[in-house]
């Protein structure tokens, strides 16, 4: 068992000691790959989505010198007609790049890696001919072998992430795998399959790949490894009842992303944390991702806080995923902006099938993390909105109706909300923006079905707040007061019955013929 050769299983044993979810159906796909010329896979995804996981699982199902059957016999990928074929018969090369450029120099790392692994080949084959050519030596050492390589290749992209001013370290490293990937018959006499993730597509060189012919699965096209990406519903419920967690709490945290044919996906290092601690809440780690977000967020490109501001408050933004270079520091505009922002998933994205594409926040995990940024960058604008949203909520728990509706009449005047009302969802949306500050201690629930109808906007505290609950009913060329009566007519606050503490209700109407708005407030215990 080596570094970089045939690592074992032991990390998969590892993972199958916790409630393994099992996601070993993707290894039928690699299976089918092995030998063709589709042999190069390349699946993306944001940290925190299984990407280590999956390598692991790879190592310890097709490397030659350990006997993993007692370790899959019982998983999906026992049912595949190829299992025992592709069982443990494969030297197996395995590069954790994280941990590869944190043991030596960035501009070292091809020499680095090369070295490691002739001298664990020449370890396990003392007869090995080594060739001054690092191809050749590869080309032996499958001959010796008698089989090809399953190369697995974790977090391929770390390199390029980390190297961004260094130039000639990040191109030194790309023409190391130009030199391993793109010389189509030596390739195929060196590997049977070859398997790399990591958070970012494959690196554009003009408009082209740097590596082209590998099959790509990204964050925004995850095609047949879809449901491998993350967890899906009924997984989630599946953990849900084993833990005993209330699954619709999972699903307000931490349910957004989605894919064609797969509506609901999880971000599974958070749904595994909430069920080991027992807790929802964000476990969005702090990283060096994070930082770059806060500096791009910064940079506001084309409006990029606005949006942010607007994909806060529930709205969806058009984007243009196809400039995007692949790196963190070619940005050229806002879409380049959000587009890295999904591959970083902190955003979700949604394609209508002619290539027009949407992203959106995706649950109140990320919502949390996106409010805390925005209230320490320089984001003068974003604060000031930030501010009178907190004056606003201030206003509304002690009744100054007057004053809330000039706030809300401030935020209409906005870049942030509609210009022109036409109707009474333009008006939700303005209040929505003017209530932003109640992302970091409310529940927002729109179209709350409660009493004898639907409340327009319920927010509800989160636990361990002194806060009050808010029932929020809209009016168009109405008045305020037909607003209150209606919640009071048709009970809305009946669904928060048990709250157990004061309610606030709040009846806003706008008139077109004025373009006044107005607000009454009343409290009820």
């Amino acid at each position: 068992m080596g570094n970089y050769l045939n690592p074992g299983n032991s990390g998969f044993e590892a993972i199958l000691k916790s409630h393994y979810v099992d996601k070993t159906g993707f290894i039928s796909l690699i299976n089918r790959t092995i030998g063709t010329k589709q042999m190069l896979t390349c699946v993306s995804r944001p940290r925190r989505f299984g990407k280590s996981f999956a390598a692991q699982t790879l190592c310890a199902y097709y490397d030659k010198t350990c006997d993993s059957s007692r370790l899959f016999h019982h998983l999906t990928i026992a049912k595949d007609p190829q299992y025992t074929k592709h069982l443990n018969p494969y030297d197996v090369i395995y590069l954790d790049m994280t941990g590869i450029i944190g043991e030596t120099d960035p501009s070292n790392i091809a020499p680095y890696i090369k070295r490691n692994i002739v001298h664990e080949l020449t370890a396990a084959y003392p007869d090995l001919e080594v060739s001054e050519s690092f191809l050749s030596t590869l080309i032996h050492a499958a001959a010796s072998a008698g089989n090809r390589f399953v190369m697995i290749i974790d977090e391929w992209d770390a390199p390029i992430r980390e190297t961004k001013n260094n130039p000639h370290a990040k191109r030194a490293y790309l023409e190391f795998l130009r030199t391993l990937f793109k010389n189509s018959s030596a390739t195929s006499q060196i590997f049977a399959a070859v398997y790399m993730t990591g958070i970012l597509p494959i690196k554009k060189d003009g408009s082209q790949s740097a590596i082209s012919d590998f099959m790509e699965f990204s964050i925004l096209d995850p095609g047949r490894y879809a449901e491998y990406t993350g967890f899906t519903e009924n997984e989630v419920r599946s953990l849900c009842d084993a833990y005993q967690m209330n699954f619709s709490e999972a699903k307000d945290w931490y349910d957004g992303y989605s894919f064609d044919q797969l509506n609901s996906v999880y971000n599974p290092y958070s749904i595994m944390s909430a069920m080991h601690s027992r807790k929802y809440k964000s476990y969005w780690k702090k990283t060096s991702a994070a930082e770059a977000l806060l500096t791009y967020i910064d940079m506001d490109e084309e409006g990029l806080q606005d949006d942010i501001v607007k994909m806060i408050s529930g709205e969806e933004i058009d984007v243009d995923t196809e400039t995007f270079d692949n790196d963190f520091e070619t940005i050229k505009n806002k879409d380049d902006v959000l587009t890295l922002l999904i591959h970083l998933g902190y955003l979700a994205y949604r394609e209508d099938g002619q290539g027009i594409g949407t992203v959106r926040i995706p649950n109140k995990e990320v919502r949390i993390e996106f409010n805390k940024i925005l209230r320490r960058g320089k984001h003068t604008k974003l604060l000031d909105l930030i501010h009178k949203s907190d004056e606003l909520l201030k206003k509304t728990i002690h009744g100054d109706a007057d004053a809330v509706a000039q706030e809300i009449a401030m935020v209409h005047d906005s870049n942030y909300a509609p210009q022109f009302y036409n109707d009474e969802q333009a008006l939700r949306t303005a209040v929505r923006y003017a209530y932003i500050t109640c992302v970091d201690q409310y529940n927002k629930i729109e179209e709350l079905p409660s009493g004898h109808g639907c409340a327009d906007l319920v927010y509800i505290p989160k636990k361990r707040s002194a806060l009050p609950a808010m029932v929020i009913e809209l009016k168009w060329n109405k008045t305020a007061s037909a607003a209150i009566a209606q919640i009071k007519d048709r009970n809305y606050p009946a669904v928060l019955k048990d709250f157990g503490s004061e309610i606030i209700l709040v009846g806003i109407n706008y008139d077109e013929k004025t373009k006044l708005h107005s607000c009454m407030i009343e409290k009820i215990i």
